[in-house]
Formats: C-alpha cells, sequence, structure tokens
C-alpha cells in the first residue's frame, strides 16, 4: 500500500534504508546490495530525491555518496513514517519544551537563541547559539537530548559574551543573519538584544 501512495517500491526502499541510518552515508552499489533492487532504478530514484532536498550527495574516494538530509523540511515526518522504531514527540515524552528548560539553566549561559530547524519558517543554517562561558561537558549532554528529542542532529555555535557582543557592535554577517532571520530568544539575561 504504502508503495502505491509513494509511486515506487525503490523509493520506499530508499526512504526506508536513509531515514533508519541518520548520519550514514552510503555509495550507489551499496544501496543495490542493501535494498535489492537494480541499479538503474536506484540512480533514477536517487536522482529524485536529490532534486526534492530530502537525501544530499558528497563524493569521497572516488565515490559519491548519499545520506538522509536531516535539515529537510519533512524529515521528522517522513522519519515518523519510515523509521523501525517509533519516536516519540516531545509531548508524548514528556519533554513540552523541558530542553528549553534546560538550555536556559545551563551554568554560564547569558545569552540562548533558537533558529534553524527548531523555528519554523527560519532559514538559518545555525539551530541554536549559546552566549556565555558555558561547561562543555553539561553542554554536550544537553546538546544530546534536545536532538534525542528532535529527532536529527543541531548545529550550535557558542561565544564568548565579548566574541558576541563585539561581533554584534561591528553587524558580523553570522550574527546579523541569526537575528534578522526568524529565531526565538529564549534567554537574554543582560538585555543585550534590547539595547
Amino acid at each position: 500500500m504504502i508503495d502505491a501512495l509513494f509511486g515506487s517500491k525503490t523509493r520506499v526502499k530508499l526512504l526506508h534504508l536513509f531515514l533508519n541510518n541518520p548520519g550514514k552515508a552510503f555509495y550507489v552499489r551499496e544501496i543495490t546490495r542493501l535494498i535489492d533492487e537494480q541499479i538503474n532504478s536506484v540512480r533514477r530514484e536517487l536522482s529524485n530525491m536529490l532534486e526534492v532536498g530530502i537525501i544530499t550527495s558528497d563524493s569521497a574516494d572516488n565515490k559519491l555518496y548519499y545520506e538522509i538530509n536531516q535539515r529537510y523540511e519533512y524529515y521528522v515526518p517522513f522519519r515518523a513514517i519510515f523509521a523501525d522504531q517509533r519516536i516519540e514527540s516531545v509531548a508524548e515524552a514528556g519533554m513540552s519544551n523541558a530542553w528549553h528548560e534546560l538550555v536556559t539553566s545551563l551554568p554560564g549561559v547569558r545569552l540562548a537563541i533558537l533558529a534553524g530547524v527548531l523555528v519554523k519558517g527560519s532559514g538559518s543554517s545555525v539551530d541554536l547559539l549559546l552566549v556565555g562561558e558555558i561547561p562543555a561537558i553539561k553542554l554536550k549532554n544537553v546538546i544530546k537530548q534536545i536532538e534525542k528529542n528532535e529527532a536529527r542532529e543541531l548545529n550550535y555555535s557558542v561565544l564568548s559574551y565579548d566574541e558576541f557582543y563585539y561581533r554584534l557592535s561591528v553587524r558580523d554577517k553570522f550574527i546579523t543573519e541569526i537575528l534578522n532571520g526568524k529565531n526565538t530568544v529564549l534567554l537574554d539575561t543582560d538585555n543585550t538584544l534590547k539595547a
């Protein structure tokens, strides 16, 4: 039935393979062995999927590798359909924005801005910008929890307060793109953005 919905048995097998292995890249011959389909139909579907943006490609060792684009707009719904494991929503997991509290309670954080995949409609390549002197181990644990709850990898950046303030004052492109795009300020202890 799902083959009819998605138009191709090969496409369904590819989505199943990629969405059950986020962060893992495969080359064409490996894919054909894993999903037991003809190389021409695999290449055709990979081309279609690249065009739509659900997968990305990269070459290494004279091979073209493909992997799921975790920043694809419909990544989470597709993962919910095709992943072997059931993915709990944040609310079902009892997390209803609890990770927001995890971020804001990180020791040393003075500014926290959400963007990218964490804010609907944001085109930013950075999902989370943190400013302050934040212990690396605690930060790593919080990021892991957010990634688990969001079922995708996050792009995040951490700046010292002095570096952020300097970059803000000279209208640095990186900071300006985040602030001018769609974002959510979780924490601004010094009211830096209001000044």
